[in-house]
């Protein structure tokens, strides 16, 4: 039992040692660029604030259909034409991005900083941190 434990803390540390490390090369400071990662709270108060954001939810299908952030647009990173797909975003609008829990919608954070997004929001940990924090969810988000 006490193996298993120590074997449990070691993981969960090397994960937030892993995520930490992504985080401070994902969300560097950068000259005339943003991409921050961001808490449910302050997320909402993002999306009160700047209504033309382009919310995308990179989960999968069966995830999407359960539920979104409002005026969500859906397009899962496990699509092989996702970076096509994103590439038709508008690079100068804000876009918030997320997933389930913050892994998948990272690497589409990083594939938006390649493309030349400018204005990047990451919810940290994701879709299932928003329904925590008691935000509004919606059942009628679109696809592109």
């Amino acid at each position: 039992m006490i193996w298993t434990l120590i074997i449990v803390t070691l993981i969960v540390l090397g994960w937030y040692w892993y995520e930490g490390r992504w985080d401070r090369q994902l969300f560097k400071s950068e000259p005339g660029r943003v991409c921050v990662n961001i808490h449910p709270q302050e997320a909402k108060a993002f999306l009160d604030t700047h209504p033309e954001t382009q919310v995308l939810d990179v989960r999968s299908d069966a995830e999407f259909s359960g539920g979104a952030l409002p005026a969500a647009i859906h397009i899962s990173i496990g699509d092989t034409e996702f970076e096509q797909k994103v590439g038709k975003l508008d690079k100068a609008t804000p876009v918030l991005v997320y997933c389930a829990g913050g892994f998948r919608s990272r690497k589409a954070a990083a594939v938006l900083k390649a493309q030349g997004f400018t204005h990047i929001q990451h919810l940290h940990r994701g879709y299932h941190s928003w329904q925590l924090a008691g935000q509004p969810v919606s059942h009628s988000s679109k696809d592109p």
